[in-house]
């Protein structure tokens, strides 16, 4: 049943493939400008390089957010999740991990690209792959959530993100710690230490939020 889920949302999202390529479409834009914007030198880029990753991979990350909940409310098909035979938090958990298939992973997949522009070298490079495989999954598991208490609310981006981004602080903070460690030759093993830890506590406590939240947002 949840294998289904997961096909049927990536389905649906291939249906519209604007969606899937607005948020991978502005961090690659993001990344791009920065470069073009203060000069080419490598050593300020590198400097500047995981704040500016992380920051363009939440922002896109909102974007695609709102889109999580928001075709099923609309066609009425929301309420049909609660009456299915299955608990409402592992239907969540289900479109949630359909979600990251199509938002998170294109980031992931386009890193090398990000590592390139940003004049990391290789071993920078493979650490931001790192923090952006646990981050982006945390970026989808705590946006949940926020997208199910709004899904009722016409224009909810706002309110949307002054909900999820403060949530955010910790991963940025320890994603972008790695990388500044990475670039220096210091070891990252105990911010990947933290990183697991803080998706395990999403995985964990998301989807019972999430799937509360949508009972809210639905009555």
């Amino acid at each position: 049943m949840l294998l289904n889920i997961i096909a049927t949302e990536l389905r649906a999202g291939w249906r519209h493939p604007a969606d899937l390529l607005n948020p991978l479409g502005f961090f690659l834009i993001v990344i791009t400008l920065f470069p073009l914007g203060i000069g080419p030198e490598p050593q300020v880029l590198a400097r500047i390089a995981p704040g500016v990753i992380w920051v363009a991979a939440l922002l896109s990350s909102l974007l695609a957010l709102e889109r999580l909940f928001r075709d099923d409310y609309q066609d009425g098909s929301l309420e049909q999740l609660l009456l299915l035979p299955v608990p409402l938090p592992l239907v969540a958990l289900a479109k949630i991990t359909a979600h990251w298939l199509m938002t998170g992973l294109p980031l992931l997949l386009f890193s090398p690209l990000a590592a390139l522009l940003m004049g990391m070298d290789s071993h920078t490079g493979w650490v931001m792959a790192g923090t952006l495989l646990p981050g982006t999954l945390m970026l989808s598991l705590l946006g949940a959530p926020g997208v199910a208490l709004t899904v009722g609310v016409k224009r909810g981006g706002v309110l949307l993100s002054l909900l999820v981004l403060p949530l955010t602080i910790p991963l940025l903070i320890f994603a972008t710690a790695a990388m500044e460690a990475a670039a220096g030759h210091l070891p990252v093993q105990g911010y990947f230490a933290v990183l697991g830890a803080l998706l395990a506590a999403s995985a964990t406590l998301s989807p019972f939020a999430t799937a509360a939240a949508l009972r809210i947002g639905l009555h």
